[in-house]
């Protein structure tokens, strides 16, 4: 996103003039229009590519009146938003297989504003509006699909609710915003909640998740409020999560120290945990998979459960690991390695659970960064990514990600086409199952493949 410069007020004034003749500003320059009220105000955008499509989603105050249509020469799609207004500056991450190469904006007719989606090529639009679910007001939702994703016909793999009729199950993704109401977590320097930013974080990967195929992201915490530890792994049971995910900042006395982490349970956390759920085994739930506790004898419900956590630890080093590498290319890493320590909030036994520290917010130059939707977005991707990545390769029977699958060692001088065409999947879905950002891959590298049902 562009922002323009001009030498002082009255030449800004003078480009705003210029500027509002044909209708067109940045949305580098934040509010369109300045101080004035209006019906409807944009409040954020996100954006989403994959397999030649890509999804523009944004945040409203309120449902919008609104027209959409394209022109060409260069190829461009308009959305004129009726009595309507940027609330604050728009900064969003575009992916860089998106369609759309940048975003403009700028009022039209005094109280209008008007949104112009430059293409990197042709493209055909859809639109629609949402109403409130979740942590999430009203939304305007633009679809745009290519010309060779059009002839490819539509693909395959859809939303589990597509496919209910065939007994296939959402995946369900836990994610936990750390701390909350009474419990702030660590502050920065400059005042930065780490409870703010956890929740700020779980809301875009939520958002995120809700158009990934086949995931149901549940929020742990939607607002700001305490909620125990014990809580929150019981709220991941009962929505029978697949995964759980807490989302945390650094703090250390040390403001030098810096980097993101990833945690999983250690097996001296796994110990004393066990020992809990052996003495409660009576009144506890089963465990995922038809394990049950309450029917037998010490001895064999302790190797039962011991067993149990045991492959969910290593489930979790496992997520853990494609989540840090994907962290990796958006910040330095603390740790090049999943730790493991014993987090009450990662000890249920059955479910695979990681801990998130996205930076340190006591480091002065990483509070700054957790303080933009920027950042925060590139944690919530490196989460999404890492997830993905994981889940194709080791999804649960009955979801929508048990039918992809399959792995490839890269060969020298093998080419992301040619492992493509071998595999019968587009170079786009390689990318986005092993969160590649370009076409180079090294040789020995293990790719994820994805597969789409026939």
């Amino acid at each position: 996103m562009s922002s323009a410069d001009s030498d002082g007020p009255s030449g800004r004034r003078r480009f705003l003039r210029l500027l509002g003749q044909c209708g067109l500003a940045t949305i580098g320059l934040g509010a369109a229009g300045g101080a004035r009220a209006a019906g409807t105000r944009v409040t954020g955008l996100r954006l989403s590519a994959h397999g030649g499509r890509t999804r523009l989603v944004f945040d409203l105050d309120r449902p919008a009146r609104y027209k959409l249509f394209t022109l060409d020469d260069p190829e461009r799609v308009v959305i004129d938003l009726d009595d309507a207004r940027l609330a604050d500056r728009l900064d969003p991450v575009i992916p860089r297989d998106a369609l759309v190469s940048a975003i403009r904006s700028g009022v039209r007719d005094g109280n209008d504003l008007r949104l112009v989606l430059d293409l990197r090529g042709t493209a055909t639009p859809d639109s629609f509006q949402l109403g409130p679910r979740g942590p999430y007001g009203h939304r305007l939702v633009v679809d745009l699909e290519s010309q060779a994703a059009r002839d490819a016909g539509p693909r395959t793999v859809k939303r589990a609710a597509d496919h209910h009729g065939e007994g296939m199950r959402e995946l369900v993704v836990a994610i936990d915003a750390g701390h909350g109401g009474k419990d702030p977590g660590a502050v920065g320097n400059r005042g930065t909640l780490e409870k703010d930013v956890t929740l700020a974080i779980a809301r875009k990967l939520y958002a995120m998740l809700e158009d990934e195929p086949g995931v149901r992201p549940v929020l742990v915490r939607s607002r700001d409020r305490f909620i125990s530890l014990r809580e929150r792994t019981r709220i991941a049971r009962r929505n029978k999560a697949d995964l759980f995910v807490s989302i945390h900042a650094d703090g250390f006395h040390d403001p030098r120290a810096r980097g993101a982490s990833v945690y999983a349970l250690s097996l001296r956390g796994a110990s004393s945990e066990a020992a809990r759920w052996l003495a409660q085994r009576e009144n506890a739930a089963d465990l995922k998979g038809g394990v049950k506790l309450s029917d037998k004898d010490d001895l064999v419900a302790s190797v039962l459960l011991d067993l149990s956590q045991t492959a969910t630890i290593q489930h979790s080093l496992e997520v853990g690991d494609h989540v840090l590498d994907n962290l990796g290319r958006h910040n330095r890493l603390h740790k090049k390695t999943v730790q493991q320590a014993g987090f009450r909030v990662l000890k249920s036994p059955d479910i695979p659970s990681i801990l998130v520290e996205g930076a340190f917010i006591t480091n002065p130059t990483e509070e700054r960064k957790l303080r933009t939707a920027r950042y925060q977005r590139a944690v919530a991707a490196s989460i999404r990514d890492g997830m993905r990545q994981y889940f194709v390769a080791k999804a649960p029977e009955g979801t929508i990600f048990a039918r992809r699958g399959g792995s490839h060692r890269v060969r020298p001088g093998e080419t992301l086409s040619e492992i493509a065409q071998r595999y019968s999947v587009r170079v786009s879905d390689i990318k986005g199952a092993n969160g590649l950002q370009g076409d180079r891959i090294l040789p020995g590298r293990e790719l994820v493949i994805p597969r789409l049902d026939s």
